[in-house]
């Protein structure tokens, strides 16, 4: 054999051994660009992070996605809308991230809808719950997962006109999440009860609630009913201090969020009994997909799941199915694969619907119960999150694009 022979073979072998399955899964990984309030939003976010962790590890376990494993570079969007464009930014730029996912905050969830518009990249707002991510600031670069404030508050009509409550008071932090809550009851409100009236608002600031104060001036509007919507430090405080003053007797209350456990949790004995609420009771699911996620969780973790465990685990699934349906990771492609996609989930079908990007997903109502030294969820049922969509043409009075 020549020498010039002996090269060419040469370079032949290298290439070979370069394209390898091996090689290409150890080189060509495809980065996904994730962010959210982990220092800020620890209690939901911390879990949401392990449940992204675990889905990841199972779907590389498995060989990943189109013969690539994927990888998640996580960032930290600091709480802010600055910090969190900034941070996305550098995903995109620096580290090539084919798409971006997460947030929890519902105003970071708007900025980061306006980025994906501008850069021209998919965004899946895992957490955020402002219809105005899917509504009026919607584009066709977001995605959302989890049911809005709208349907939320929609799945609680149902007690609200059952109780015959006409007094209606509302509290609520102030920024984007509570306003927009906030909003979609008196909307719903003024639509399925007319005579209804609200006769008493308090809007804490995020975090830095006054309880005694806000108590103090719910209880001199002697509402008949309350719909709450706060959630984390402000919710235990504010249980504290309704329990005290006996504000939760003889009324009904309406509470967003507060039957998951990221913040059922720190109530312990302190939980309000009979509170209707949006949650998740995974210790009372017995459907053996559920299940075996929450076996594979706490075994895993050593802890119990939370409601962003459900969620991390779920929208990583999605991206890699929708990965898997376009056949690359080229945005164009991922927008049509994920558009009216139909998806197999730990907690049934799940469609992401065209019109608005907005998911079916649902959510678990029920009443608060006492569970030994915990709160629980009682009488809970699930709330398909199709009955509860905007209508077509509520989407297209409220988006631009």
């Amino acid at each position: 054999m020549t020498k010039a022979s002996m090269t060419r073979w040469l370079a032949l072998g290298l290439s070979l051994a370069l394209l390898s399955p091996a090689a290409q899964a150890q080189q060509a990984s495809i980065k996904l660009g994730e962010l959210n309030s982990y220092a800020r939003q620890a209690a939901f976010t911390v879990p949401y992070r392990s449940g992204w962790q675990m889905a990841l590890d199972e779907i590389n376990a498995k060989g990943g996605v189109l013969g690539r494993k994927l990888e998640i570079v996580s960032r930290d969007d600091g709480g802010t809308t600055s910090d969190a464009t900034r941070v996305a930014d550098e995903l995109v730029t620096r580290e090539g991230a084919v798409l971006l996912f997460g947030s929890f905050l519902s105003n970071v969830g708007v900025a980061m809808a306006d980025y994906a518009n501008q850069k021209k990249i998919v965004y899946i707002a895992a957490e955020p719950l402002t219809d105005a991510i899917t509504m009026a600031q919607g584009n066709r670069y977001t995605f959302r997962i989890r049911p809005n404030n709208s349907m939320q508050v929609g799945m609680l009509m149902e007690q609200a006109k059952a109780s015959g409550v006409k007094r209606w008071a509302i509290v609520a932090p102030n920024y984007e999440f509570g306003q927009s809550a906030a909003g979609a009851f008196k909307r719903l409100l003024k639509e399925q009860i007319p005579d209804a009236e609200i006769v008493a608002e308090q809007y804490p600031a995020l975090g830095k609630i006054e309880a005694g104060a806000t108590v103090s001036a719910l209880e001199q509007a002697k509402p008949e009913g309350i719909f709450n919507v706060l959630f984390g430090p402000d919710l235990t405080q504010f249980v504290r201090e309704g329990n005290t003053r006996g504000l939760f007797e003889k009324k009904t209350v309406l509470s967003l969020l507060t039957g998951e456990p990221e913040w059922l949790l720190p109530l312990k004995d302190e939980v309000p009994e009979g509170w209707t609420v949006t949650g998740y009771p995974w210790d009372e699911i017995k459907d053996p997909k559920h299940k075996a996620f929450i076996d594979a969780y706490r075994a895993k973790f050593n802890d119990t799941p939370r409601l962003g465990s459900l969620l991390g685990y779920m929208v990583v699934y999605m991206i890699r199915d929708t990965i898997e349906r376009a056949g690359s990771t080229d945005t164009e492609a991922l927008i049509k694969a994920m558009e009216d996609a139909k998806f197999d989930t730990v907690i049934g079908p799940v469609t992401m619907r065209g019109l608005d990007n907005q998911a079916t997903m649902g959510a678990w109502v029920g009443k608060l119960v006492l569970k030994g030294a915990n709160g629980g969820m009682t009488d809970w049922s699930y709330k398909d999150g199709t009955s509860f969509m905007p209508s077509e043409a509520e989407v297209k009075a409220a988006r631009k694009d």
